[in-house]
């Protein structure tokens, strides 16, 4: 078999897309003996389950029938060797490793964007009363091309691809793809509820829809060495436990890359804890397939792209997060990294350190506690606390400072910031460093959230005990705003800090208790118990 995954973009956009698959795509239905494909003697072949990789003959009855043959067998691998399966719903079960050889393709098959009358993908599950607290896609597993629900001990690896052309993303107005809300319709590429001991690893998703990896309730999970080149979320990993992210491509330009969430959607508030992510490049900038083909296309000039492609933390955030550290990971003309406490979520004991920035989009960091709280009514107002950020570097950022924000009586805690380089756009004029922008308590979070802001490096307001050491500002264009703006700080410390020289004081502080700058080369050292209103 003779294809790459340029041929498979290419189809991604055209009309021949199905139509070209079966000349190029066509296998013998004798069992295929090759050592990868023989994995071990307790492999199942979906061939030999009646699956034919043409790339139009509904496979899914056939990879169906081979699973449950393994797991009938006590578990195993089902195996797919090179070819083009076309499928809707992919039903996995526990004791299961699905393998996808090099040339495999695990194809989304369509429907009408109103949906199927009958066939299709599995029906979306019921939800409890508590639907209305996340989205729609949050709320439901089985509308899915791969799902498994109540399992432990399953797999997918192997360097194939799985393409999921016929998935709606959610956005259903667009008619090119599905409503998602449609009976027969499928919106997640693989989606995973309340499940233990979980590895996905090697292989790539292109056009995932809603969610390429939506794990929800998942404990010791390892998400390795994946490409995701997608058309929303790369991966959510909501409510779980014990999880490993590593090694990760992610380009994700209309929504998050890589994002943990602790959502309601299982019906009670469940902490994301325990979470490693390392090792990851996250991106908006790449045209939707070309960084699975190599080519590595910017977006065209005009097309309105938001180029979001992150690491965030939220926004469904009614259980919290905890012991969490991101690290050696690169941000690519992407958002920045985000962290949001806005339904009651318990954030503490988090980490972000050895980050490479370029071409950030709008704010490089965005730490938010608010007071949204969609969730029950007695649900409380969360925190933030125990935050540590070292070594950073960010060039060619937008003109929103980084931000960090809690709301008036609830102040984000314990704030680490060092060895940080922030290398922004700049160019505001003295009207905007005069600007006290609205609190916005209960707005969705987004660093657009408060509209221009009157910082060039941090915007801090409504924070208790603050450090920051060998920080430095640096603005590409002449801007009148300060490095620093701080409200409603208790306990704000600054050591070595470096910051435009020119066009604005270092810092604009108001109503800031226990205040101390010092040992900085161009700023005098400076402390006050109380100060109510001083320029630096």
């Amino acid at each position: 078999m003779n294809f790459n995954r340029r041929d498979l973009v290419a189809w991604a956009g055209s009309s021949l897309a199905v139509s070209a698959v079966p000349a190029i795509a066509s296998q013998t239905n004798e069992p295929i003996r090759s050592a990868t494909a023989a994995v071990a003697s307790g492999s199942f072949n979906v061939r030999n389950f009646g699956a034919t990789g043409d790339g139009k003959t509904l496979d899914s009855p056939a990879i169906n029938s081979a699973i449950a043959a393994a797991s009938a067998a006590g578990g195993g691998t089902v195996y797919f060797p090179a070819g083009i399966y076309a499928s809707y719903s992919i039903r996995l079960k526990s004791h299961i490793t699905l393998f996808l050889d090099q040339g495999a393709v695990i194809l989304a098959e369509s429907t009408p964007h109103d949906g199927m009358a009958t066939g299709g993908y599995d029906p979306a599950e019921p939800q409890g009363t508590w639907e209305p607290y996340q989205d729609y896609g949050h709320n439901h597993w089985h509308n899915s091309l791969i799902w498994g629900e109540g399992l432990h001990d399953l797999a997918i690896l192997g360097q194939g691809l799985i393409w999921g052309k016929g998935l709606s993303r959610g956005w259903d107005g667009e008619q090119a793809l599905p409503d998602s809300n449609k009976l027969g319709v499928g919106n997640k590429t693989v989606a995973l509820k309340n499940c233990y001991n979980v590895t996905l690893r090697d292989f790539s998703i292109l056009q995932g829809g809603w969610f390429g990896v939506l794990a929800t309730g998942v404990d010791n999970l390892t998400i390795d060495n994946l490409t995701i080149d997608t058309n929303r979320d790369g991966m959510d990993i909501d409510c779980c436990k014990n999880v490993r992210v590593s090694n990760c491509t992610v380009n994700s330009p209309w929504d998050d890359a890589i994002c943990p969430k602790s959502s309601f959607a299982l019906g009670y508030a469940r902490i994301t804890e325990n979470v490693t992510i390392t090792n990851c490049m996250v991106t908006g900038g790449y045209q939707l397939g070309t960084v699975l083909d190599g080519t590595w296309k910017r977006h065209q000039p005009g097309v309105k792209v938001s180029q979001t492609g992150r690491i965030k933390c939220g926004t469904e955030s009614n259980g919290g997060f905890r012991n969490i550290t991101i690290s050696n990971c690169v941000f690519d003309n992407s958002n920045g990294f985000a962290l949001e406490s806005e339904d009651g979520a318990v954030c503490e004991d988090i980490t972000v350190t050895n980050i490479a920035m370029r071409g950030t989009v709008t704010s490089p960091i965005f730490i938010r506690l608010g007071t949204r709280m969609r969730g029950p009514k007695e649900a409380k107002v969360g925190y933030i606390r125990r935050l540590v950020i070292s070594n950073i570097s960010s060039s060619g950022a937008a003109q929103l400072p980084a931000i960090i924000s809690g709301v008036p009586q609830y102040l984000i805690e314990d704030v680490k910031i060092s060895d940080v380089y922030l290398h922004q756009e700049g160019g505001a004029t003295a009207e905007s460093a005069g600007l006290d922008p609205p609190e916005n308590e209960t707005k969705y979070p987004d660093p657009g959230m408060f509209g221009p802001l009157p910082a060039t490096g941090f915007f801090l307001r409504h924070i208790r005990n603050l450090e920051m050491s060998n920080v430095e500002i640096a603005t590409e264009n002449p801007d009148a705003r300060p490095a620093f703006w701080l409200r409603n700080v208790e306990g704000a410390d600054f050591f070595r800090v470096r910051v435009p020289r020119k066009h604005a004081p270092a810092f604009d502080l108001g109503n800031i208790k226990d205040f101390r700058v010092f040992g900085s080369q161009f700023v005098a050292d400076f402390s006050g118990e109380q100060v109510d209103s001083r320029k630096i």
